[in-house]
C-alpha cells in the first residue's frame, strides 16, 4: 500500500501557492509591459517625421485564471499608430527601425528575475 498523504499535501500547497500569487503575477506582467512600452516609445522618440508615433504605443493586459498576457505595440487607432508596422519592419524604400524587439530583449532579464522571485516566494509560502 502506498501512503500518498505527503503527495496530496504538496499538491494542495502548490495549488494554493498558484492561486495566491495570481494577483501578484498580474502586477509583474503589467510592470514588464509598461517598461517595454516606455522603452519602445523612447526608441522612436525624437524623429521629426513621426512625432506622434511614440505616444501611439500602448499595451493591453489580459488575465483569465492563471493565464496572464500583454499585447504591446502601436495602436492603429491613435495618431500615426498605423505607421508602426512600416517603421518596425521597414519597406522596399525604408530600412526597418526596430523598437519592439530591442525593448523586449532589454526587459527580458528583469521580467525573468521578477517571475523567478515571485515563484520562489510562493513556494516558500
Amino acid at each position: 500500500m502506498i501512503d500518498a498523504r505527503e503527495l496530496v499535501a504538496l499538491q494542495r500547497h502548490l495549488t494554493t501557492a498558484a492561486q495566491r500569487t495570481a494577483t501578484q503575477a498580474v502586477g509583474v506582467v503589467s510592470r514588464g509591459a509598461l517598461q517595454i512600452r516606455r522603452d519602445w516609445s523612447g526608441r522612436w522618440s525624437g524623429h521629426g517625421h513621426i512625432p506622434a508615433l511614440p505616444a501611439a504605443i500602448s499595451y493591453d493586459l489580459t488575465s483569465s485564471g492563471l493565464t496572464i498576457s500583454a499585447e504591446i505595440g502601436p495602436d492603429k487607432e491613435r495618431r500615426q499608430g498605423a505607421l508602426g508596422n512600416l517603421l518596425e519592419f521597414g519597406s522596399v524604400k525604408n530600412a526597418p527601425m526596430p523598437g519592439g524587439l530591442p525593448a523586449l530583449a532589454a526587459e527580458e532579464p528583469r521580467f525573468i528575475a521578477a517571475i523567478a522571485d515571485l515563484a520562489e516566494r510562493a513556494l516558500r509560502g
